[in-house]
């Protein structure tokens, strides 16, 4: 090992070697001109870009912090929080009931769940929202009771009918209710096969350990399937409530008036200050996107536990 007094040819050199150097090598890092003037470049626009934000007048700061928590705007926030909550929790029990008929032996199971998620995968999320809007033009009423009661009725020689409960179908499917039906409907089928991609990633041998433990079907998909497949469902799902939170705009076609998007358009419209409110609106989906996104990275913590807890269970036999 050589000291930095030592001579460059090695301890006992009197001289240096031929063909070496006896000054010492001085090392010069290399230089990446080019990144500094990306770097400068990119400096610049955004300094342009934040002068534009102060400077322009279109922007309207003033005008749009005081229309943007006004009662019916936060109002439309909360109707929007509402439907995209209760249109993922229904899409994601509806997918995993198909998720769970997809990858049953029984071919009429599997048959209805492929053609529903054909059905509501092919159809345009707006098409939807404004057929189901439209529902009413096919049944002026919504009955529960016996079905085909006006056939075989007469033919038993019986009056009347065999309905239990009526109500009128624009009263049952307001703007609100045909708007979420849509939207959880066609997240249904999305979920179905993100879930089914879930529960197909989950290795067989430890569904056979388990039945080998004597759990029951259920139990085995309760207790060891599911909780494994939300560490490759959480984060496909975390992005399908991002995109219904988006999607919810939609509900302004069928339309629902107390809508976020529709709510801030309005405002612009009367006021002339269309460009403002587009602003406010892109900062009211930002800043819930961003709430959403913390939930995400906590329940996948979560679920992250719980796969520990369930290979533990499967190491050490127990359940």
């Amino acid at each position: 090992m050589s000291s930095p007094k030592e001579p460059s040819g090695g301890p006992g050199a009197a001289t240096p070697s031929p063909g070496r150097s006896a000054d010492p090598i001085t090392a010069v890092p290399v230089r990446y001109p080019e990144r500094w003037v990306a770097a400068g470049a990119i400096l610049v626009l955004a300094a342009m870009f934040v002068h534009m934000l102060f400077t322009n007048d279109a922007f309207n700061w003033p005008f749009m912090w005081d229309n943007m928590f006004s009662p019916p705007v936060v109002r439309g926030v909360w109707i929007t929080l509402s439907a995209t909550v209760l249109s993922m929790v229904i899409g994601v029990v509806l997918g995993v009931l198909l998720a769970i008929m997809r990858l049953s032996g029984n071919p009429v199971l599997v048959t209805v769940s492929w053609l529903y998620t054909w059905f509501f995968r092919g159809v345009p999320r707006l098409v939807l929202a404004v057929l189901f809007g439209n529902l009413a033009i096919l049944y002026s009423t919504v009955a529960i009771g016996l079905p085909f009661d006006n056939y075989w009725m007469p033919v038993l020689g019986l009056e009347g009918d065999a309905r239990f409960f009526e109500i009128d179908a624009r009263t049952l499917l307001s703007g609100y209710t045909a708007g979420l039906l849509a939207l959880s409907l066609s997240e249904g089928a999305y979920m179905a096969e993100i879930i089914r991609a879930g529960l197909q990633s989950v290795d067989k041998g430890q569904t056979e350990a388990a039945q080998a433990l004597g759990m029951s079907r259920s139990k085995v998909l309760s207790r060891i399937t599911l909780p494994q497949a939300m560490r490759v469902v959480i984060p496909p799902t975390g992005n399908e409530t991002i995109a219904m939170l988006k999607d919810t705009a939609l509900l302004a076609y069928v339309p629902v008036t107390i809508e976020l998007f529709y709510q801030l358009q309005a405002v612009g419209t009367r006021s002339y200050q269309i460009f403002p409110m587009l602003v406010a609106a892109c900062l009211w989906y930002l800043a819930i996107t961003s709430v959403l996104m913390v939930g995400q990275y906590f329940i996948e913590r979560r679920f992250s536990r719980s796969e520990r807890g369930v290979r533990d269970r499967i190491v050490g036999g127990t359940h």
